[in-house]
């Protein structure tokens, strides 16, 4: 009679298994970028379009409930050449720990004379301020100034506004008026994706 051989069981070595998920979770958190805190919380309205905002060269003109306007440029050494472009033009004199400062603020909402008081500011302090816009009016336009040195500063930004959706329809004209004096015709609307019903 024949005897039986033991069997041994198969054993799953998971050391490569482990590596990988501690990878994967490795890779995943240094290359997440985080939103940084905006100065104000914007609704947009909805729509049915489904373009992609692209996430490098853009320039964001944000429009709160309150009508406040708010300018965001991506690249930090763009946006340090161009807070050297605007104190030239408005003669303010930043110093480069200002331009340091400005190259990593979110988004900002006030006139250039008061900009160099604000960078001054700790993060933490300049959080308790509330920021009231950039001027826009055919009177005293620095948002076209804004809009203008930017696109000087990076030749391939592209524009797009987001408006809250309880903005007034005004401000959004006036906007919108500023961008095509400034030879601005193409422009995106942020808006959120429309729910299927």
């Amino acid at each position: 009679m024949a005897k039986k051989g033991h069997r041994a069981s198969p054993t799953i070595d998971m050391t490569p298994m482990v590596d990988l998920a501690f990878l994967l979770v490795t890779f995943f958190m240094l290359t997440t970028k985080f939103a940084p805190d905006e100065p104000i919380k914007v609704e947009t309205p909805t729509s049915i379009s489904t373009i992609k905002i692209p996430d490098t060269n853009i320039l964001t003109i944000s429009v709160s409930k309150d009508d406040r306007v708010f300018f965001n440029m991506d690249g930090k050494y763009n946006r340090a050449e161009l807070l050297g472009k605007m104190g030239e033009i408005y003669h303010v004199d930043f110093s480069a720990q200002d331009k340091a400062a400005f190259a990593i603020l979110p988004s900002f909402g006030m006139p250039v004379g008061n900009l160099k008081q604000y960078l001054e500011l700790s993060p933490d302090e300049r959080k308790e301020i509330q920021q009231p816009g950039i001027p826009y009016d055919s009177v005293h336009n620095e948002l076209g100034d804004w809009v203008l040195e930017a696109r000087k500063t990076n030749r391939m930004l592209r524009i797009a506004i987001k408006g809250d959706q309880t903005s007034n329809f005004p401000v959004m004209k006036q906007i919108i008026k500023t961008l095509i004096d400034r030879k601005v015709n193409r422009f995106n609307l942020i808006t959120n994706m429309e729910k299927a019903s």
